[in-house]
């Protein structure tokens, strides 16, 4: 079978294919950046090693002889998904969710407006990012959203620059954030505190940052009848303890540190505000909350409106799926249609034989890295029920060379997982001597021209 994206995702099936007793299976990964492991890689903060372990488990299942890994192969473009139905028996996607979710209000794409997925990305080393530039001479940030992604960039900006220098964050990142100028930082919510998406860990460790001032508003922290309410009704424990922490930033009182960090709650931004084509300011509108149909509280906006100071603003409004050339994909839920894990036609129902889907692309991007796991354990229930019914792409021995030579032949600077290990290697021992995990080599480029290979 062949797998499309070398993330959490993809890593998990592979893992649940190869481990299971009395298969026999064969797994190919094809990944679009020359680098494997996704999310894991580009998107967990370099101030969370604990998180980038799961590197481990991959590693173990590449090492397994019947798998093999085509790194610097995009799927679209170097071979399609009509190339890999034709060689394989099974053919799954496990892309991930790759853009942003934006706002939709005026003055977003003025200068200074920018994307939280695209910030975590340049200070991860990305290397469709790395060449992006944030003006961090700005001194106070707007953050909008509550996720955990948000609390990752607000940690970014806000923790001493000495902490970061012994992580893995890339090397032009660092340089930048060594002459940042950022002073304030604030984080919105438009829900209340109760309905914060970040999770009681984030939230501890942003009132243990050294050297900050964490505040929020008592009036803002405050819960409303219907969020007390739901609360109560939870029983959720680790609700409860995000709500203690965020009272007690409420409790503090500004000690003098170097920056600030501002958490608020019930606001939505309805414009980015313009100064020379630069963005200055958001215009911000009081929410209130009601109890929808189905249950949840959801924002209704007042007529109290306010201005909120800003040179450089975030958008943390969660990711957003796209599409995979050869397959159906639903533009609303932004995902590959899907029934446990089969590909499925959205105008007939039918399922598309031999096709199947894994992570944030078959159910949207909600969960953790961990969440994959028993996601992917689903998508591998029926594939291999398939198998059992004789339901498969084709019929025979696929020819293990042949695929091998294509890549070769559309794509002659993909890499091999022993490629990546060299890379992985270079990596580490340069981290080693300046006492980091690792330096990471942002650029594609480079790494091709340190195996000795030219561009594809």
């Amino acid at each position: 079978m062949a797998i499309v994206g070398a993330g959490p995702a993809g890593f998990f099936v592979a893992e649940h294919l190869l481990k299971r007793d009395g298969v026999v299976v064969r797994v190919d990964m094809f990944e679009r950046l020359p680098a494997p492991f996704g999310l894991v890689r580009f998107g967990v903060a370099p101030d969370h090693p604990r998180i980038k372990q799961a590197t481990r488990t991959f590693e173990k299942v590449a090492s397994d002889s019947r798998f093999r890994y085509f790194g610097n192969v995009e799927v679209g473009v170097h071979v399609t998904w009509a190339d890999l139905c034709e060689r394989y028996h099974q053919v799954c996607a496990a892309t991930g969710a790759q853009a942003d979710r934006r706002l939709n209000i005026p003055g977003e794409d003025l200068e200074g407006s920018h994307s939280a997925t695209d910030f975590v990305a340049w200070y991860n080393g990305h290397p469709d990012f790395a060449q992006l530039r944030f003006d961090l001479s700005a001194e106070s940030v707007v953050i909008v959203g509550v996720g955990n992604v948000a609390l990752d960039v607000a940690r970014i900006l806000c923790r001493p620059v000495s902490e970061l220098a012994t992580t893995d964050i890339a090397d032009h990142a660092l340089d930048s954030l060594r002459s940042s100028r950022v002073r304030e930082v604030t984080v919105l919510g438009r829900r209340g505190p109760a309905q914060a998406a970040f999770s009681a860990s984030e939230i501890k460790e942003i009132g243990r940052l050294a050297d900050v001032d964490v505040l929020a508003p008592h009036g803002e922290i405050a819960l409303d009848p219907l969020s007390q309410s739901w609360v109560t009704e939870s029983g959720d424990r680790a609700l409860q303890r995000k709500l203690d922490v965020l009272a007690e930033f409420a409790e503090r009182r500004p000690a003098g540190y170097p920056r600030r960090l501002n958490f608020r709650f019930l606001v939505s931004p309805v414009e980015l505000v313009s100064n020379g084509g630069r963005v200055s300011a958001l215009r911000l509108v009081r929410n209130e909350l009601y109890a929808a149909e189905d249950g949840s509280l959801r924002p209704k906006a007042t007529k109290q409106c306010e201005q909120l100071p800003a040179d450089l603003v975030f958008r943390s409004a969660g990711y957003r799926g796209v599409p995979m050339p050869g397959l159906p994909f639903d533009d609303t839920r932004c995902m590959i249609p899907n029934d446990r894990g089969r590909v499925v036609d959205p105008m007939t129902g039918t399922r598309i034989k031999g096709c199947y889907v894994s992570g944030w692309i078959k159910r949207q991007p909600v969960g953790v890295i961990g969440t994959n796991k028993p996601d992917a354990a689903e998508t591998v229930a029926s594939m291999l029920e398939d198998v059992a019914a004789g339901v498969v792409l084709r019929r025979g021995h696929c020819e293990e060379a042949g695929v091998e030579q294509l890549v070769a032949d559309r794509c002659p600077g993909y890499l091999s997982f022993e490629d990546w290990k060299r890379i992985d290697d270079i990596e580490v021992r340069a981290g080693k001597a300046q006492g980091r995990p690792r330096v990471k080599i942002t650029s594609a480029s480079e790494m091709l021209a340190l195996l000795g290979r030219g561009e594809s």
